[in-house]
């Protein structure tokens, strides 16, 4: 495997959507007495990025990141992605094409640096992709079979062959492990990979990407990251050796998280 190479500077950009069917307000709730997106911007300084920018929908979020100085633009309400946010955020901050930027979720506020660096030195390597992600190892039967946890098979020079919520690569005899003949939590060999939701960027792709036309693979796997794959373009994966910290979807997550940042 090619070690990525060292950073040439990039900058973050942290998409935050104030509504959330599943946990209202979720970029200001408290965690540790300072706003989710705040956390997750102060971790993402800690790497080596040249700028940390959260991309944002409403002047509340605004007003919690000026407060803890960290800088923020206030985008359109009506984008249906995140994205598309970021696409406009990289207009107003005057991207050049070439620019590499890494998305960071505002969701993940125990977020690696490392991992972010790792995302955005596989994209620099790697001038035949227009994008970078990361994944590791898949070390249970139900998170293999788990729709909501992304799969992706990969070529030998670590791009993205497919993206998928079926538990892939399937093995010959995967059924006879399910079906009791071999132990339940035998997985194929090599292990199947886990996408990491962190996405690194060029820019200029970036910024073409929503008038990309929707691809049908992406509409039936709700994954938007096929659409770039379905028309023809290239994504470069990191291979992480251990899993990410827990981001937060749900109030159960929430306080999950908040145990742990209280444990350290």
């Amino acid at each position: 495997m090619s070690r990525p190479a060292e950073n040439t500077g990039f900058t973050v950009l942290i998409p935050a959507r104030l509504s959330s069917s599943r946990l209202p307000d979720k970029p200001l709730a408290d965690i540790a007495g300072l706003p989710m997106v705040v956390r997750v911007a102060q971790r993402a300084r800690l790497s080596h990025a040249t700028r940390c920018v959260v991309a944002a929908d409403d002047a509340r979020i605004v007003q919690a990141c000026e407060a803890h100085g960290i800088p923020v633009l206030l985008t359109r309400t009506d984008h249906p992605s995140g994205s598309d946010r970021l696409a406009e955020a990289c207009t107003l901050l005057g991207m050049a094409d070439d620019e590499t930027v890494v998305n960071v979720q505002g969701d993940e506020p125990l977020i690696e640096p490392a991992l972010i660096n790792a995302v955005a030195a596989e994209l620099q390597r790697r001038p035949d992709c227009v994008m970078s992600t990361a994944a590791h190892p898949v070390d249970s039967m139900a998170d293999f079979l788990n729709p909501n946890v992304v799969k992706v098979v990969l070529d030998r020079a670590q791009t993205a062959l497919y993206f998928s919520r079926a538990p892939i690569a399937w093995w010959r005899d995967g059924m006879a492990a399910l079906d009791g003949a071999a132990p339940s939590n035998t997985l194929p060999s090599p292990a199947p990979l886990r996408h990491i939701g962190i996405y690194g960027y060029r820019a200029g792709f970036l910024r073409r990407f929503p008038r990309l036309e929707p691809a049908p693979l992406e509409i039936t796997e709700s994954l938007e990251q096929l659409r770039v794959l379905w028309h023809g373009e290239r994504i470069a994966v990191h291979l992480s050796p251990v899993a990410p910290g827990p981001g937060v979807d749900t109030p159960q997550d929430l306080e999950r998280v908040r145990a742990l940042l209280g444990a350290r």
